[in-house]
């Protein structure tokens, strides 16, 4: 007689208590502010925003980046499980990939509303320049959803299972290609100093790495609310340990990044910006893309351990997670900020804000949007756990 196992088999997300309703039509209401939110920009015009001609891509980008790429990092858990045939991360590979496909998908419902006539999309979808990194990365986001759902069916399904790593395989790649799209877009705009950098690509990569780490422990230990599954202190350890080089990784890259920009004499001016003179965006670097990305997460894992390891990883998760915040609104909002320089090494003279700083301070309807997508994916998640077999058993590895 064969047994099987029970970390081998999988169950929807039961729970008797009210705290999961609560938590969900929070998260419901949430997500409703930020479609009426959208909606009052669509109808009043982008003026009420914080948004103008020089900043054009304000808060609810920011949460969009962040929604991206984080869904790139969190299936890292399923790629070690499959690609790299690691028993211990096997039992949530299911669950990381539907982390990814809700967390994109709150991504792109956020950065479609933020566009003002989001029905226009369709044209982006039939009219294809292939010039264009913004409509790769179309490509990329709908083939990277399709493309975990294939990944879920060799997962779920035995007759495919055959086809796992091959499958996993496709998706590490793809995800890999999609982050540095996402950094590219940024990298290849060279009428903005603060962009213009290739190493953006690899720098998008780390931090999907760190971001989607820390968002995979804090959710799943925020479901450890709802079922008697736990991830043992080993597998704690090895994703803290995942989390803690990750986020070494993207300070290293960071500071290469700025580095580099310092040596060379066209980007000395918007480094002087952004390192010392930017105002929020210099307390910003330093305090949240520095500090609390960087530093504080490397000491909480690998020195303080305080006041308990798991209690240390948790808190280098948040910090991760909010140091990735100020990261890319520094990077976004920050280098759009600074006033372009048209003609390097050229005095220009006109009545249109030359050499000034723009300002922007984002509005109710923009940070309802963003927090919205959040939402919308945690509800999009909560709900797809509550119906269908994602979660094992057990979260523990096997013995």
């Amino acid at each position: 007689m064969t047994t099987v196992k029970s970390v081998d088999r999988f169950k929807a997300l039961k729970c008797n208590n009210g705290s999961y309703w609560f938590v969900v039509i929070v998260l419901a209401v949430l997500a409703a502010f930020g479609f009426g939110a959208a909606h009052t920009m669509d109808v009043n015009g982008h003026h009420i925003s914080g948004m103008n001609n020089q900043v054009v891509w304000g808060i609810p980008h920011v949460f969009a980046i962040f929604l991206i790429v984080a869904a790139s990092g969190v299936l890292n858990v399923a790629s070690i499980a499959s690609v790299f045939d690691n028993a211990d991360y096997k039992p949530l590979a299911r669950y990381s990939a539907l982390l990814a496909i809700t967390l994109l998908i709150g991504g792109l419902l956020v950065l479609v509303l933020d566009l003002g006539r989001p029905e226009r999309l369709i044209i982006a979808l039939t009219h294809f320049n292939p010039k264009s990194i913004f409509t790769w990365n179309i490509l990329l986001y709908s083939g990277f959803i399709l493309l975990c759902i294939l990944y879920l069916w060799t997962m779920m399904d035995p007759r495919m299972q055959i086809h796992n790593r091959k499958v996993g395989v496709a998706a590490l790649a793809w995800r890999v290609v999609l982050t540095a799209g996402t950094g590219s877009i940024f990298g290849f705009l060279v009428a903005r100093q603060a962009y213009d950098a290739a190493i953006l690509a690899p720098l998008f990569i780390v931090l999907s790495l760190a971001l989607g780490t820390a968002v995979f422990i804090l959710t799943i230990t925020g479901l450890a609310l709802w079922t008697d599954a736990l991830i043992n202190k080993e597998m704690e350890q090895r994703l803290g340990r995942l989390l803690g080089v990750f986020s070494a990784a993207t300070l290293y890259l960071a500071l290469i990044f700025h580095i580099a920009n310092l040596y060379v004499a066209e980007h000395q001016e918007v480094e002087r910006f952004i390192l010392f003179e930017g105002g929020q965006y210099t307390a910003l670097f330093w305090l949240g893309q520095v500090l609390v990305a960087g530093v504080i997460p490397m000491l909480l894992l690998f020195v303080f351990r305080w006041p308990s390891p798991r209690t240390s990883i948790l808190l280098a998760s948040l910090s991760v997670v909010f140091g990735a915040l100020a990261h890319l609104y520094v990077l976004i909002i920050g280098g759009q900020a600074f006033p372009q320089s048209l003609f390097p090494g050229k005095q220009v003279s006109s009545s249109f804000y030359d050499g000034v700083v723009a300002r922007y301070a984002p509005s109710l309807p923009e940070i309802l949007l963003g927090l919205g997508g959040v939402a919308v994916s945690m509800v999009l998640l909560l709900l797809i756990l509550r119906v269908l077999p994602f979660l094992p058993q057990s979260l523990s590895a096997p013995e």
